[in-house]
């Protein structure tokens, strides 16, 4: 059967839809690449949006995708950005969240990374640098005692206090070192997080980097890999190229992941990455071609998926978390296309449309026909007739 898509231009065009999904296995984790999805959560679809209100979290559905992603082989990242931190879940949830995920990683055998921030720290008035550190130390503890790797992620509070690189030299210093394992630091652009602009003290990103680089060299024994988030492949090569011996790098780029995974005769990224929520069994077949030395095999299955990840990632790139969560609903992992602080309005029909019509030509649904039936309902309250 066929289905009318409206575009950008406001005109439908047929789309006939596949029948039948790739079809992908389970497995155990890979061999080549350490590869985490950074995974969404699944709002109470019955719970209050007003923006007083706490964000409200379905459990069970949310627990039951992070199954499904350990299934595959693949690492999950707590908390993170792709789980709207920041963005509708505020710390309260994530330290809910982080709990229940870390027991239910225990429980399966499933690796676990969990995002360090200092989300806490709300209000008008600009913190103060003691009082992010201490932030900054109360996840951490937590993230600890949960059995989880620490994230140390980009701390808006941060970015709005310090006045200098050095600044940030001493927070991240003393985190390091007093974490009891090796964490990953993550630097999330300005792309993804507006109020990060700046972040290591200087909009001037070589000027930046290099006091990233100064961090990581201080600590190379407390620092497992960084995660780079700049949506610059260049970039991160050439700092995942003066990186100590043993820190690793965990691609955060949703726009190059393949090149950067496959990567070259000086050296490779791992993952870490908000598109491998819809692209997980895709992306971990493709990861367990690269185990074999096939690297050839490895870009045939993931390169088809940029053209998707770079949709859902279009400016405002910090809204892709809507697009990720409406793949869920299509690929049946959720009941409804319900988000933590009604994020839901965040694209449009047509944005939703093409993402559809790109997954679906991916394989990525399970049930093909319950992706077309969702896409229809979706188009119908939108007045679009079929």
């Amino acid at each position: 059967m066929t289905i009318h898509l409206p575009g950008a231009d406001g005109l439908l065009k047929p789309y006939t839809p596949r029948t039948e999904p790739l079809a992908l296995s389970t497995g155990a984790p890979f061999t080549s690449r350490t590869v985490f999805s950074a995974a969404h959560v699944v709002a109470d679809p019955y719970a209050d949006v007003s923006p007083d209100s706490p964000a409200a979290v379905d459990w069970d559905a949310t627990l039951a995708f992070r199954r499904h992603l350990w299934s595959h082989g693949l690492g999950v990242a707590e908390a993170m950005d792709t789980a709207q931190r920041g963005m509708g879940l505020d710390w309260a949830g994530a330290a809910e969240l982080i709990r229940r995920s870390a027991a239910e990683a225990k429980a399966v055998g499933g690796r676990i990374a969990c995002g360090v921030g200092t989300d806490q720290l709300t209000g008008p008035a600009t913190a103060s640098l003691p009082e992010i550190r201490k932030a900054y130390e109360e996840q951490l503890a937590l993230v600890e005692e949960s059995g989880a790797q620490a994230i140390l992620m980009a701390s808006r509070a941060l970015a709005a206090a310090a006045t200098s690189p050095e600044d940030y030299l001493e927070i991240y210093g003393h985190l390091l070192r007093q974490a009891a394992e090796p964490v990953v630091l993550h630097w999330l652009g300005p792309m993804f997080d507006p109020a990060l602009d700046g972040y290591w003290g200087s909009s001037d990103l070589d000027a930046a980097t290099d006091t990233f680089l100064a961090v990581i060299a201080a600590h190379p024994d407390k620092v497992d890999g960084i995660k780079v988030s700049l949506l610059d492949a260049q970039r991160e090569i050439d700092i995942r190229r003066r990186l100590p011996v043993g820190v690793r790098c965990y691609t955060g780029d949703d726009f190059n992941y393949p090149e950067l995974i496959a990567g070259d005769e000086q050296g490779f990224s791992h993952a870490l990455l908000g598109i491998f929520d819809p692209l997980g069994p895709l992306a971990a077949e493709a990861v367990r071609a690269l185990d074999t030395g096939d690297a050839k095999g490895f870009r045939e299955l993931l390169d088809p998926t940029v053209e998707l990840s770079r949709h859902l990632f279009q400016t405002p790139t910090r809204f892709y978390k809507t697009g990720v969560v409406f793949l869920a609903w299509l690929a049946g992992h959720q009941s409804h296309f319900t988000m933590v602080g009604g994020l839901q309005s965040a694209r449009s029909l047509p944005h939703f449309a093409r993402a559809y019509e790109l997954a679906d030509g991916l394989g990525l649904f399970p049930d093909p026909a319950l992706a077309e039936t969702r896409m229809k309902n979706l188009l119908s309250l939108y007045g679009v007739a079929q």
